[in-house]
């Protein structure tokens, strides 16, 4: 870009129209209506599970799985997810020795749940489970987990797998010592049943318009004029960039971008690796920029 006679690098223009990346909430704002799992902050999500049903009793002996999930392509098309939280309440019956055990996975925008990442809870500083005793009649507790906007990252679908351990006092009488149920038989004790009245996905969506973006991947190959295939460049890249930002945490960063290509763009696979390799051919020529590495999530 020629600017009073000097060559400076181009800056991409705003890329709010399409695709949104930030919430109107504060930081302070957003911690306060999580911890008081606040309505306001829901995503609605469709609930499914052939292991189990809300507000109905089960056996926890066998892993239950579930998901929640938004349909974008077909509900909500204009539309990409944050998720911030999640929130769960389980029940068990009185005097159970049953422990809950909760793993999570993420599907960032769609796809099999080969496309879906693990949630690292409780690990390298990343957010633990809190649990709250509820004033219930049985034992029931909220789980919520607080991911905030320094764990935030893109959701279209989360996987939950629910498996119960048995807790027992270990021979000192001062700790605890757990054991999965098939590994520990004693017709004395009392596994107990579970439910799970709720769960909810705590979070925001933002703007989306595919259409604009598909115009700007044509550009590529068909610009409008002299300079506009540069501009459209400039302008993937500080998508690809931010979308990527938002991966979760790893030695490297997912390749979320690539994700959202083949989900919401429903581009075939040779057309994202096509895409991915313009990006990164124009972005070598690029002064004082250094490219990243990423992991394949989606395939």
């Amino acid at each position: 870009m020629l600017s009073q006679g000097l060559c400076k690098p181009e800056v991409a223009e705003s890329t709010e129209h399409y695709i949104g990346f930030e919430t109107d909430l504060q930081d302070l704002e957003m911690k306060y209506l999580l911890q008081k799992t606040d309505r306001r902050i829901e995503v609605h999500a469709i609930f499914i599970s052939n292991d189990m049903r809300l507000n109905s009793w089960f056996d926890p002996s066998w892993r239950k799985r579930m998901l929640l999930t938004l349909k974008s392509n077909k509900y909500k098309s204009s539309l990409v997810h944050m998720i911030l939280g999640l929130s769960l309440q389980i029940c068990l019956t009185k005097n159970s020795t049953l422990e809950p055990v909760l793993a999570v996975y993420v599907n960032p925008f769609g796809g099999s749940h080969s496309e879906s990442w693990f949630m690292p809870v409780n690990e390298n500083n990343f957010p633990d489970w809190e649990r709250t005793k509820l004033d219930l009649p049985l034992q029931c507790y909220n789980w919520t987990l607080t991911l905030g906007n320094k764990w935030k990252t893109f959701f279209e679908t989360v996987h939950i797998y629910l498996r119960s351990r048995i807790k027992s006092n270990g021979p000192n009488g001062n700790e605890s010592i757990y054991y999965e149920p098939l590994e520990f038989i004693d017709p004395s004790r009392n596994l107990g049943y579970m439910k799970i009245n709720n769960i909810q996905v705590f979070g925001y969506s933002m703007h989306f318009d595919p259409e604009a973006i598909r115009d700007l991947i044509l550009q590529l190959d068909y610009p409008y004029t002299q300079g506009s295939q540069d501009s459209a460049l400039l302008q993937l890249l500080e998508i690809r960039d931010r979308v990527n930002k938002l991966s979760p945490p790893g030695q490297r960063r997912l390749d979320l971008f690539s994700c959202l290509l083949r989900h919401r763009l429903k581009l075939s696979t040779s057309e994202v690796v096509r895409i991915q390799s313009a990006l990164q051919a124009f972005n070598a020529k690029l002064p004082n920029t250094v490219d990243y590495d990423t992991t394949k999530l989606c395939s």
